[in-house]
């Protein structure tokens, strides 16, 4: 159960600064979410793994360093942090919010972008956190949360920047159910970051071959 609540709490945080950040214009708004992932991980690394992330829970199955029989009760927790963390943006500015691509962006532009960066935080995350070369470092952290960052600010004025179905799906089914608004861009942040881990563990296989998971 500590697992699941130290996943909860994470992916909550993160959900509820992107949130904040949005609604409320915060300056350097990308820098605050990748601060925020980069503190939840250093927070819950060393009890759950600190995915916050279906596509990184997905990622780390076909890595081979995550069970498999797990990844039902990781996604779920992750998915109701991030529902409870959209009731609570509402609760704190009255609005809800959900991600969407730009309007001048295509849709295989706003995919490819979700697509990409969610390979490049599923390879981060499987190169500095689930390698014996990297034991017991203490950047994991930062690079993981930094990757999050580059990824919002670059890619994020394209597809919406979610690089995570928890953080498309939780407050799209708020922005429905209590904001009445439109989510119809949400499947783009399930299938681009599913995708991603795809890709990313096919690179990182190619990069260590069958080399064994950390303990």
């Amino acid at each position: 159960m500590n697992r699941y609540l130290t996943e909860f709490t994470g992916t909550f945080f993160l959900v509820f600064t992107i949130g904040c950040s949005v609604l409320v214009g915060t300056p350097m708004a990308p820098l605050a979410i990748g601060a925020s992932l980069m503190v939840m991980v250093y927070m819950g690394g060393h009890v759950s793994g600190a995915h916050y992330n279906p596509a990184v829970s997905l990622g780390l199955v076909l890595r081979g360093s995550f069970a498999a029989s797990e990844l039902g009760a990781y996604v779920t927790a992750q998915l109701l942090g991030a529902i409870a963390a959209s009731l609570a943006v509402w609760a704190v500015t009255g609005r809800t919010f959900v991600p969407a691509p730009a309007a001048t962006s295509s849709v295989l532009a706003a995919l490819l972008v979700e697509i990409l960066y969610t390979t490049a935080l599923a390879l981060v995350v499987m190169n500095v956190a689930t390698t014996p070369a990297t034991a017991g470092n203490s950047f994991y952290g930062l690079a993981i949360g930094f990757t999050v960052a580059a990824g919002a600010f670059a890619g994020g004025p394209i597809s919406g920047g979610a690089y995570n179905p928890a953080v498309g799906l939780g407050p799209a089914l708020i922005h429905a159910l209590v904001g009445r608004g439109s989510i119809a861009h949400v499947w783009l942040y399930i299938v681009g970051p599913c995708i991603g881990s795809f890709v990313a563990a096919a690179i990182f296989k190619v990069q260590h071959g069958t080399a064994p998971a950390k303990a």
